[in-house]
C-alpha cells in the first residue's frame, strides 16, 4: 500500500515539477530579453510573468504564449535568447502555439534578426513592421512550418529573399515591402525551395525594394491562390510572364515602376477578378492589351510605356466598373468616343501627353461621379460646351484648342485642387488641450494613438468625396469595438497620394470615456496584424504607428515637495561618500593595474606600435570582459549552451548581429599569460571553411576566454542520435565525412604551423546552417614538430571516416 502511495505521489509530482521548471524558464528567457532592451514595460517585475500580469505578455495554462509590444519606444536588438522560448511549445500532451505576436513600430529596435529565431517551431505570426531591423532575413525562418503570417515590411533588411521561405506551406501573408532587398525572386529547383511552392499564400507584397532580374515564369501557376501581387518600385526586368494569367484568384496587380519590357501577355484578360491593375512606368512595347472581360476592373494605370500608337480602344467603354483610367504617354491617338464618358462609376480620366485629336465631347449623360478629365498636351482642337456641365476639373492646356482661343477658357489653365479632409466634430465645440493631448471628434481631450494608414491600391480616385472617409471611420469603430478594444472615436485627416501612388491618411484613435490614455497592450497590434479589414474599395494597406508609450503618455510619475527636498539632501550626502570612495578605489585600481601589467602579456598592447608583446593575430580581435559580459547578457543561464573540457560555453551576439560562442576557461584550464598569447596567435591563423574560426579572445580580470563563430546546428553526435531533429541521409553523411576530412587535412598538413587534432569524435564535429561539417576543439591540439606526424594524421582521418560511414551511431567514438 505504501509503495503504491509513493508511486502515485511521484506520478502527480512529475508534471507539477515540469510545469514549475518550464514556468521558471519562461521567466529567465523573458528577463533576458528585458535586459537586452530599453524602455520595456514598467510592470515587468517579479519572477512570474503570468501570475504577475506582465503587460504585453499573454499566457495560456500558466505558460507564455504571446508577446505584444507595439509603439512603446523599445530600443536595442532582438537577442538570440529568443530561441529559448522554443521549449515552451509542448507541455505534456498540450501543444501551445507561441506568437512573437508583435514588436512593430519600435524605431529603436535595430540590428539583425538572430538566426536562432528558426528554433521557435510553433510560431504562427511574426510581425516586425516599421522598426529599424537590418541585415539579411534569416534563412532559418523557412523552418517555421506553422507560420501563417510573416510581415517584415518597412525596415532596412538587405540581401536576397531567402529561398527557404518556400518551405512555409501554411503561409497566408508574406509582406517584405519597403526594405532594401536585392537579387532575384527565388523559385524552386531539384534541390532548393522557392516561392512558387507557397500555393496557400494570398499575399505577395514585395514593393519598394531593389529586386532585380526577370519575374520567373515558374513563380505563377494555376495552383496558386494569390489575391495580391505587389512588385512595384523594384528593378525587375524582362517580360511579364504569361503564367500570370493562370492565377485567376488575383484581385490586385502592381508591376509598376520597374524596367519590364516586351508586350503585355494576351491572356492577361483571364484575370477576371482583378480590380486594380498598375503597369505604368516600365518599358512595355507592342499593342495595348485587350482587357475585354475584366468586368470588375476599377483602376487601371498603364502610363509611361512604349506601346504602339493606337486609336482610343473601343473596349475601354466595356469596362463598366471603371472608376479611374490613367494612360499618360501611351501613344493613344484619335478621338475619345462620347460613349466612354457614360461609364456609371467613372471618376477620373488622365490621358496627358498623347496624340488625341478632334473635338472633345463628353455628352450630356456623363457619369455623375466624374470629377477630373486631364487631357494636357494632346492635339484636341475643340470642346463642345453643353449646358449644365459641372465637372470639377477639365484640363486642356497644351492643346491647339487653347492656342486658338489664346487661353481665355477656364479649361486652359493648370488647375491644382488639393483634397483636404478633417473628421468633423460631433456637434460640439473643440476642447482646448495640453501639449500632449488632442481633442477628439467628441470634443474630449485625451492621449490619442496616432499613426499613418497606407493604402497600396485604391479602387477609386475622388479623394474629395467625404463619404469614403465616413465609411472608413465607421468600419474602424465597428472593428475596434467588436475586438473588445472600446474607443471613444477615430479621426481621419491629411489625405494625399504620395510618390509611390499610395493613398496616405493620418489616423487618430481616442481612448474610451473615463480613460486619459490606452493601456500598454494591444492597440497597435490590431492594426498591424491585418485583422482589420477596411471597405473593399480601399484595397491592401499597412499601418505605421507613432511612438505612444513614451514621455508623458501613459508613464506619468507623481512627485511631491517632500520627496524632492529629501532626494536633494540624501543626494548631497551620497555625493560626498562617493567622492571619498572614488579616491580610495582609484588608488586601489592603480595598484591592481601595476600588478596586472607584470603578468599580462597584452597590457602594453598598442595596435599602432610594433612591440614584442603585440599578439600576431590574423582576423581575430581582442574583447574586453565588459563587452563579452554584455554580448552574452551577463553570461546568462539562457545563453549557456554547454560545458567542455575547457570550461563553459555561452552564446553571444555582437553589435553587428554576428552570433558567437564564448568559451570561458574554468580555473583548472587557465594557462600562463604567455602560453595563452601563443595559443590565440596559433588559432587566429586557422582559416578554412571546414574548421571553426576564432573571432577573438579576452584576457582580463583573471579570465581567459576564446570567442568562436557560432555554429547553429550543434554537434554531429546530436544529429546522429536524433536529438537535434535533423535527419541525415547517406549522401549528406558522406558530405559531412568528406568535409571533416578536408578540415583535418588542412589542420594536419596545410596550416602554418600544422596542428594535429588529438580528440576526434562526433562531439567535436559541428554542423552549420547548410549542414556542412566544421571541425572544432582543435585548441587542445599540439604543434607538429617532426615529419613523422604526417603518417599519424592520415590514420586519424581514415579512422574517423571509416567509423562514420559504417557505424552511424558512432557509439565507440563518443
Amino acid at each position: 500500500m505504501g509503495s503504491r502511495f509513493h508511486v502515485s505521489l511521484l506520478v502527480i509530482s512529475i508534471p507539477i515539477l515540469l510545469v514549475a521548471a518550464q514556468k521558471n524558464q519562461d521567466f529567465v528567457a523573458l528577463n533576458s530579453l528585458k535586459d537586452a532592451w530599453d524602455n520595456t514595460q514598467p510592470n515587468w517585475i517579479g519572477s512570474d510573468p503570468c501570475g504577475s500580469g506582465w503587460e504585453g505578455v499573454r499566457c495560456t495554462n500558466f505558460r507564455v504564449t504571446a508577446i505584444t509590444l507595439t509603439s512603446i519606444g523599445l530600443t536595442g536588438m532582438l537577442s538570440g535568447d529568443i530561441e529559448s522560448l522554443s521549449e515552451l511549445q509542448t507541455l505534456k500532451n498540450l501543444t501551445i502555439s507561441f506568437y512573437l505576436r508583435d514588436l512593430s513600430y519600435n524605431k529603436g529596435l535595430t540590428g539583425p534578426i538572430p538566426a536562432s529565431i528558426g528554433n521557435l517551431k510553433k510560431l504562427t505570426n511574426l510581425i516586425l513592421i516599421g522598426s529599424g531591423f537590418s541585415g539579411p532575413i534569416p534563412r532559418t525562418i523557412g523552418s517555421l512550418e506553422q507560420l501563417v503570417m510573416l510581415s517584415l515590411n518597412s525596415n532596412s533588411f538587405s540581401g536576397p529573399i531567402p529561398a527557404q521561405l518556400g518551405n512555409l506551406s501554411n503561409l497566408y501573408w508574406l509582406d517584405l515591402a519597403d526594405n532594401k532587398l536585392s537579387g532575384a525572386i527565388p523559385v524552386s529547383d531539384a534541390t532548393t525551395p522557392g516561392l512558387d511552392m507557397l500555393t496557400n499564400a494570398k499575399h505577395f507584397h514585395f514593393g519598394k525594394n531593389q529586386l532585380s532580374g526577370e519575374i520567373p515564369s515558374q513563380l505563377f501557376s494555376s495552383k496558386m491562390t494569390l489575391k495580391h501581387v505587389l512588385f512595384e518600385n523594384n528593378n525587375l526586368s524582362g517580360s511579364i510572364p504569361s503564367t500570370l494569367g493562370l492565377v485567376q484568384t488575383l484581385e490586385v496587380l502592381r508591376l509598376d515602376r520597374n524596367s519590364l519590357t516586351g508586350p503585355v501577355p494576351s491572356n492577361l484578360n483571364n484575370l477576371v477578378n482583378v480590380t486594380q491593375l498598375f503597369l505604368s512606368n516600365n518599358q512595355l512595347t507592342g499593342s495595348l492589351p485587350n482587357l475585354t472581360g475584366m468586368s470588375v476592373l476599377n483602376y487601371m494605370d498603364m502610363s509611361n510605356n512604349m506601346f504602339d500608337e493606337s486609336d482610343f480602344p473601343p473596349w475601354f467603354s466595356a469596362l463598366q466598373s471603371l472608376t479611374t483610367l490613367v494612360m499618360e504617354n501611351t501613344g493613344l491617338q484619335g478621338q475619345i468616343p462620347v460613349s466612354f464618358f457614360t461609364l456609371p462609376q467613372l471618376q477620373t480620366l488622365v490621358l496627358r501627353n498623347n496624340q488625341l485629336n478632334g473635338t472633345l465631347d463628353v455628352g450630356s449623360s456623363y457619369s455623375g461621379q466624374l470629377t477630373l478629365i486631364d487631357l494636357q498636351n494632346n492635339s484636341i482642337v475643340g470642346f463642345t460646351q453643353r449646358s449644365g456641365f459641372k465637372i470639377k476639373q477639365l484640363i486642356l492646356a497644351g492643346n491647339p484648342f487653347c492656342q486658338e482661343i489664346e487661353g481665355t477658357s477656364p479649361y486652359c489653365g493648370l488647375q491644382e485642387i488639393n483634397s483636404t479632409y478633417p473628421t468633423p466634430e460631433n456637434h460640439c465645440i473643440p476642447a482646448t488641450c495640453n501639449a500632449h493631448q488632442l481633442s477628439s471628434p467628441n470634443c474630449r481631450c485625451a492621449h490619442a494613438y496616432v499613426g499613418t494608414l497606407y493604402f497600396r491600391a485604391l479602387s477609386f480616385s475622388d479623394l474629395g468625396n467625404p463619404t469614403i472617409y465616413t465609411s472608413l471611420a465607421d468600419s474602424l469603430m465597428k472593428f475596434f469595438n467588436s475586438d473588445l478594444l472600446p474607443v471613444d472615436s477615430v479621426s481621419l485627416s491629411n489625405p494625399t497620394i504620395n510618390t509611390d501612388n499610395y493613398f496616405v491618411l493620418r489616423l487618430e484613435v481616442f481612448p474610451p470615456v473615463g480613460q486619459d490614455a490606452f493601456n500598454r497592450t494591444g492597440i497597435g497590434f490590431v492594426l498591424s496584424s491585418q485583422t482589420f479589414k477596411p471597405p473593399h474599395e480601399f484595397g491592401p494597406f499597412f499601418f505605421n504607428g507613432d511612438p505612444y508609450f513614451e514621455g508623458s503618455t501613459g508613464t506619468h510619475k507623481s512627485s511631491s515637495t517632500a520627496i524632492i527636498i529629501g532626494s536633494a539632501v540624501g543626494g548631497s550626502v551620497l555625493v560626498l561618500l562617493a567622492l571619498l570612495a572614488g579616491i580610495y578605489a582609484f588608488r586601489q585600481k592603480r595598484r591592481a593595474e601595476t600588478a596586472d601589467k607584470q603578468n599580462n602579456p597584452f597590457a602594453s598592447w598598442d595596435p599602432n606600435k610594433n612591440s614584442g608583446d603585440v599578439p600576431q593575430l590574423r582576423g581575430a580581435r581582442s574583447f574586453s570582459f565588459e563587452e563579452l559580459k554584455k554580448y552574452t547578457n551577463n553570461f546568462s543561464e539562457t545563453n549557456d549552451i554547454g560545458t567542455g573540457g575547457y570550461g563553459k560555453v555561452y552564446r553571444g551576439i555582437l553589435p553587428n548581429g554576428q552570433l558567437v560562442a564564448v568559451k570561458q576557461a574554468q580555473t583548472g584550464s587557465l594557462q600562463g599569460g604567455h602560453e595563452f598569447k601563443t595559443e590565440i596567435e596559433l588559432l587566429s591563423r586557422v582559416h578554412h571553411k571546414n574548421v571553426v574560426s576564432l573571432v577573438g579572445f579576452c584576457f582580463e580580470q583573471g579570465e581567459q576566454m576564446l570567442v568562436y563563430e557560432y555554429i547553429p546546428n550543434g554537434t554531429l553526435k546530436e544529429s546522429l542520435s536524433g536529438k537535434s531533429g535533423i535527419k541525415l541521409d547517406w549522401m549528406r553523411r558522406l558530405r559531412i565525412a568528406l568535409g571533416t576530412a578536408k578540415g583535418l587535412q588542412y589542420l594536419h598538413e596545410l596550416a602554418n604551423p600544422p596542428i594535429i587534432h588529438r580528440d576526434i569524435k562526433s562531439n567535436n564535429i559541428l554542423l552549420d546552417d547548410r549542414l556542412n561539417a566544421k571541425v572544432a576543439d582543435f585548441g587542445l591540439s599540439k604543434l607538429l614538430g617532426d615529419p613523422e606526424r604526417g603518417h599519424v594524421t592520415t590514420q586519424v582521418k581514415g579512422t574517423m571516416v571509416s567509423n562514420f560511414l559504417h557505424n552511424p551511431d558512432l557509439k565507440n567514438q563518443q
